[in-house]
């Protein structure tokens, strides 16, 4: 027998101008009545692909986006705030008046100063590490594990990071270890000429 499509054909060639305009109105119409057309299939299939939850993969590689750049943030925050609280105290400290805690502030407040300007720099360093991107749908970045995953990686990545940036205290108390005998020495010798 013929097929659909030849059936169509006789019956279309046996339509006037004004029929054909009309059937090919209506099918215009139908088409975008259509609720369940098939691009619209397509798209409920990628909403209902995009619902189902990141794989364990994808939950590290967005561990790893969070936690190398605060590696980077912790380290300048915690090297910075050191280095300027300690210079602060053994220059302005001493001429001012202030106190070790206040020294410390103002040093937290140049590392905050230079964060907002190295920020963008940790930023592209890490970019250059080349680890893959986790490609995850709206859905999934919605998900809670994400949200826990990012959480998670800055935190360990602050810790870390300021961890490491505790490394100028090694060299400011290899220098006050130093001090320390010649203080020492100063303090012994100060009764005995007293006494004398």
């Amino acid at each position: 027998g013929e097929g659909e499509g030849g059936v169509a054909s006789k019956f279309v060639a046996q339509l006037n101008a004004r029929e054909r305009e009309a059937l090919r109105k209506a099918l215009s119409m139908d088409e975008q009545q259509d609720p369940v057309s098939p691009p619209t299939r397509e798209k409920e299939q990628q909403q209902t692909s995009g619902l189902s939850p990141p794989s364990w993969r994808q939950l590290k590689l967005v561990f790893y986006h969070s936690t190398f750049p605060f590696i980077g943030f912790g380290f300048l925050d915690n090297a910075i705030m050191i280095i300027a609280g300690e210079y602060i105290e053994m220059s302005f400290g001493l001429l001012l008046g202030i106190s070790t805690m206040a020294a410390a502030g103002l040093g937290n407040m140049v590392s905050d100063l230079a964060g907002l300007g190295l920020a963008n720099y940790v930023e592209v360093l890490f970019r250059h590490l080349g680890l893959p991107t986790p490609s995850l749908t709206p859905s999934q970045l919605a998900h809670r594990s994400v949200r826990w995953s990012k959480l998670l990686g800055r935190c360990v990545g602050i810790v870390i990071g300021c961890i490491i940036g505790m490394c100028p205290l090694f060299w400011f108390e290899s220098h006050s270890n130093a001090a320390i005998p010649q203080v020492v020495e100063e303090l012994d010798t100060t009764p005995s000429n007293s006494k004398s």
